[in-house]
């Protein structure tokens, strides 16, 4: 396949509410464009976007996938971004490497949480917008009324280049308000037609909108059209593209991808009016002195790249996604990774549709490629030239929100597990694992119980190695509340030398649950030797890690040994760390044992509408409101909760705000469990103890 100059070059990310058509659109495109002979279908699993075997399962996007076209002699590279939220981590990539988001907009729904992300989303990466409004052909579909919500949803950007001929299954066709030229969209190829009869104060208007917009875009035409001079055609065309570039205008296309009447006038939207990465420019640093770089997206310039996406594949190996920043690859390109200090390997020079490698000669600044088997390059590395090294900015992706515990379904195959979830982590870097300290779990965090699901479910498919997951345990502390002076005595005879130890220790509480142990020797006139004290020292701190109420570890504890006896030949190590034992099993029984449960900050966003409903469950969580106030347009509540209460919040919040709230949440403190709470945990915790007696 030829390459295509950087001028020639259109990326966009194809975004929008989960089940509004996004794979099927691109479907449609790739149709109309003749990339593909046949149209596959979602539910079919025959799609070219959609080619995981979880995807085809579950007739739904999972990862991004590319899909370049070419058309009008220019090169269209299409992203499909899953649109369900737990698969929100598809997007950062993306909208790293694309200059437009095309967000779909249901013609029968109108706009949707999914659509207001997306915008969202846009315009935090700063890249252009354009709105398409599918399913035109629906039986309900309402061009006008989306139309309008659209504009006070998202404001006076939104413009009108196509109208539609016709609405629902009568949707025949669209009318090209630039060109004021209709076409019937019912074949293979548009057909020009006579603008239909009743259209024309339609598409006046229409044409009003978008010199208005066209002339904001532009100092010199912006006083043109106040002095009241008309802009020409090309003044027109001039401005809405420079409006299009400095995201300023968001024009709207009517299409059905099903029927695909409007796919192809779409194409052409893409191909005409959509900015190259031409005019990019775009920030790095260099790794050595920290300096500010910047580089044009210009194939004179120094190659460098950056990597969007991994997709681990356990037959081709590991394949990284790329955009051409600057400069040109080609496969005798030297290409170096400056972070991890070391040459790559360029085996061959490719662009990815779908699964599909397709081998080209060269890929020209700000296009899209694939190259396989890199060794030390993972998602959101640079890659550039030796010579003249840069570091892009990483990729940011969403802070993973839901926690399980994970672990081989069979003993002896951790090691496949966790070597899967490596493998996975690279693929999808809003997936995190860890293994907490204090509980021995290995805990998996995605975005919410789906993105759970599919690890699992892929871990089993990609990498044959089945594991189970369940809710994680609460890491619970124990601590004392009161000072107690107990007796730890040891003594065992049983023929030859015996056993002896004798310890007086006084327990009290340090205030201070962060500090685990304190340990004094108070001991006066040798009643415990003192080749003997460490031993009374280790046996305690051995036996701190299980508290005395249900097992958990005891924090808070000074033990202060003051006072025993000590047998000339009995006595040992081994007897008065047994000693230490008894004597802190006595002790903390009698002084108040209280169990210490973790507690955290919690920050929730959330638009004014579900206030109440969220301060209602955070109190049903044993939470605390700690605050509230507004930040960008949203509600920011801050509340303190236990950790036990919030492992399935993330699920919870999405269900109470249509999707519309966010949260995070970090560890504050350990607080006493109230005793109702706490004689539960201590019940459960016994009942365990049996269990795996």
């Amino acid at each position: 396949m030829a390459g295509f100059e950087t001028k020639d070059i259109r990326n966009i990310a194809i975004l929008g509410h989960g089940s509004e058509g996004k794979t099927t659109l691109v479907e449609g495109l790739l149709f109309a464009a003749g990339v593909t002979d046949r149209q596959g279908r979602v539910e079919d699993g025959a799609t070219v976007t959609d080619f995981d075997q979880e995807e085809t399962k579950r007739h739904i996007s999972i990862s991004a996938a590319v899909a370049p076209i070419e058309w009008k002699k220019k090169r269209l590279n299409i992203i499909d971004v899953p649109g369900y939220f737990d698969f929100i981590g598809e997007m950062a990539g993306p909208l790293r490497v694309a200059e437009t988001a095309g967000i779909l907009v249901n013609a029968n729904g109108g706009v949707a949480v999914g659509t207001e992300k997306a915008w969202q989303y846009a315009t935090k990466y700063k890249v252009g917008k354009l709105l398409i409004m599918n399913q035109m052909d629906r039986e309900h579909a309402d061009y006008d009324k989306v139309f309008a919500q659209l504009k006070e949803k998202f404001g006076a950007s939104v413009v009108p280049i196509l109208l539609p001929i016709g609405i629902g299954e009568s949707f025949k066709g669209v009318v090209n308000v630039l060109e004021n030229k209709a076409y019937d969209c019912t074949g293979k190829t548009p057909r020009e037609i006579p603008v239909p009869d009743g259209m024309a104060d339609s598409i006046a208007a229409a044409l009003e909108e978008i010199t208005e917009a066209a002339a904001a875009a532009d100092d010199d035409l912006m006083m043109k059209y106040l002095e009241g001079e008309e802009l020409t055609h090309e003044e027109l065309l001039a401005g809405f593209s420079a409006g299009m570039a400095k995201s300023e205008i968001t024009p709207v296309v009517p299409c059905s991808a099903v029927t695909t009447v409007g796919v192809t006038k779409l194409l052409d939207v893409i191909a005409d009016f959509l900015p190259s990465p031409e005019a990019s420019v775009y920030e790095g640093k260099d790794l050595k002195s920290d300096a500010q770089i910047t580089r044009k997206c210009d194939s004179s310039e120094p190659f460098s790249a950056l990597i969007y996406k991994t997709i681990a594949d356990p037959f081709v190996g590991k394949m990284s996604l790329f955009k051409v920043m600057s400069g040109t690859l080609t496969p005798s390109t030297s290409v170096y990774n400056p972070e991890a200090g070391k040459a790559e390997k360029v085996a061959a020079v490719n662009i990815l549709r779908g699964k599909k490698l397709i081998s080209v000669d060269q890929l020209c600044a700000g296009d899209l490629g694939a190259m396989a088997k890199l060794q030390v390059t993972n998602t959101g590395d640079t890659l550039c030239d030796q010579a003249s090294q840069i570091i892009y900015p990483r990729i940011e992706f969403p802070a993973p929100c839901i926690s399980k515990a994970i672990f081989a379904a069979k003993q002896g195959e951790e090691d496949k597990v966790f070597s899967g979830l490596a493998r996975l982590m690279e693929e999808d870097p809003s997936i995190s694992v860890e293994k907490n300290a204090e509980t021995g779990e290995t805990l998996v965090t995605a975005q919410g119980d789906l993105h759970l699901d599919v690890v699992k479910n892929k871990l089993s498919s990609k990498f044959g190695a089945n594991a189970e997951m369940q809710d994680p345990r609460v890491p619970y502390r124990e601590t004392i509340k009161k000072t107690v002076t107990a007796q730890g005595r040891h003594k065992k005879q049983s023929g030859g030398h015996g056993q002896f130890g004798d310890v007086w220790i006084e327990f009290s509480p340090i205030g201070d649950t962060n500090i685990d142990f304190e340990f004094e020797d108070a001991v006066v006139g040798g009643v415990v030797p003192r080749n003997f004290i460490p031993s009374v020292e280790k046996g305690l701190r051995e036996n701190i890690t299980k508290g005395v109420l249900a097992g958990y570890p005891m924090v808070g504890l000074h033990a202060k040994l003051y006072d025993g006896s000590y047998h000339a030949v009995d006595s040992s190590e081994m007897a008065f760390k047994t000693a230490a034992r008894i004597s802190y099993k006595k002790g903390c029984m009698e002084a108040g044992p209280v169990l210490l449960e973790p507690i955290m900050h919690v920050n929730v966003f959330v638009p004014d509408d579900y206030m109440g409903d969220i301060m209602g469950d955070m109190n049903k969580r044993r939470g605390r409101i700690m605050g509230m106030n507004q930040v960008d347009g949203l509600q920011k509540l801050e509340a303190e909760a236990p950790l036990a209460e919030m492992f399935k919040y993330a699920t919870d919040l999405r269900s109470m705000t249509q999707a519309r709230g966010s949260f995070e949440m970090k560890f504050e403190r350990y607080e006493e469990v109230p005793a109702n709470v706490a004689q539960k945990i201590i019940e459960n915790a016994k009942k365990d103890e049996e269990d795996e007696d």
